[in-house]
């Protein structure tokens, strides 16, 4: 049964006005006090009208996004299309970007904490300092919003991102189809508190695992790091110099570029399947280093974020976007031989 919308006669009776009163507040018709206004304006958000309130009478709606480590290629790329809309939004909603030199929980929930957005979107990793954060977040009004990978165990309004463990079924589809046989397989990644990875590898795993005896699998935490990722790739190569497949879940494509230059010479080298549509992935996989590559729509992510919170505050009617406001941004697959465009 679909739900009943509020109608004007259960705004009137919920601000205590007629009918008519309602009607020119809602059709900015005139002849009505500031004070009587906000009345009806304030039943109208309390019975969720779906629609959107008139311009003049919606508050500065402040969204700050939390961008922790910016150097990587992901979180460049959102912070762009941050900045896209920025320009696009309505003058009464303000974007703030704000940079974090690290990952670090403590740090992240303190930004949470100082926050003077009305809304936030953050990337962040699952940990109890940061679900206390934004517990503390919600409790106090602001609504907050999860993008790229989830933190289900807290308080968060919604999450914007793709279906993180179908992506790392995919890039198994893609490695059973790809190799003949069989034999072993590198999985990096940052590390598992982050929900984002612990799905991709998890979904990976467990859709190799139907296949049993055909893949060995190792799996290598480097932290995003390029350096860090390198080396332990280097090592794990060094033990098992006939790995057919490497997969990387997180950022550190250009250290597995860096390891299978040294591989190059190899009749058959692995096969490379990573993330992220970037500057530095696009001439991997042109060159034939990175065989292909999983993008998660950064620009749509934020997209849906914004829309969420335009929404939750009451600044939108959109009838795709409502509670429980379920994230449906899809992953595309890129080869060397389409490459869209930046």
């Amino acid at each position: 049964m679909s739900e009943k919308r509020a109608t004007l006669r259960d705004i009137a009776r919920e601000a205590g006005v007629g009918t008519a009163t309602v009607d020119r507040v809602l059709n900015e018709r005139g002849n009505v006090s500031v004070e009587m206004a906000e009345r009806v304006l304030a039943a109208a958000r309390a019975l969720d009208l779906r629609r959107v309130l008139p311009a003049r009478y919606r508050r500065m709606l402040r969204v700050e996004i939390l961008l922790a480590r910016p150097e990587l290629p992901l979180i460049e790329r959102m912070g762009a299309e941050f900045a896209k809309l920025a320009q696009r939004v309505d003058r009464s909603v303000i974007i703030q970007r704000t940079r974090l030199k690290t990952d670090d929980p403590e740090l992240m929930a303190e930004h949470i904490d100082r926050s003077q957005g009305d809304g936030i979107v953050l990337y962040a990793q699952s940990h109890p300092a940061i679900e206390a954060a934004i517990g503390r977040a919600e409790a106090s009004g602001k609504a907050v919003v999860t993008m790229i990978s989830d933190i289900p165990r807290s308080a968060r309004l919604a999450y914007s991102g793709i279906d993180n463990a179908a992506a790392g079924r995919t890039a198994a589809f893609l490695i059973g189809r790809m190799v003949a046989g069989g034999g072993h397989l590198l999985v990096l990644c940052n590390h598992f508190s982050f929900q984002s990875h612990e799905a991709r590898v998890g979904g990976l795993v467990a859709s190799l695992e139907r296949q049993p005896g055909r893949f060995t699998i190792e799996i290598v935490e480097g932290g995003d790091n390029n350096d860090l990722s390198e080396r332990r790739l280097r090592a794990a190569l060094a033990r098992n110099p006939e790995t057919v497949a490497i997969y990387n879940a997180g950022a550190a494509n250009r250290a597995v570029a860096g390891v299978l230059a040294d591989a190059a010479d190899r009749r058959w080298p692995p096969i490379f399947i990573g993330h992220e549509l970037t500057r530095f992935t696009r001439p991997m996989l042109r060159s034939g280093v990175m065989t292909m590559v999983i993008d998660q729509n950064p620009e749509q992510q934020a997209r849906f974020a914004l829309d969420v919170l335009m929404h939750h505050f009451g600044h939108v009617e959109m009838t795709d976007i409502r509670p429980p406001y379920l994230s449906r941004v899809p992953f595309t697959i890129f080869g060397p031989e389409y490459l869209p465009p930046l």
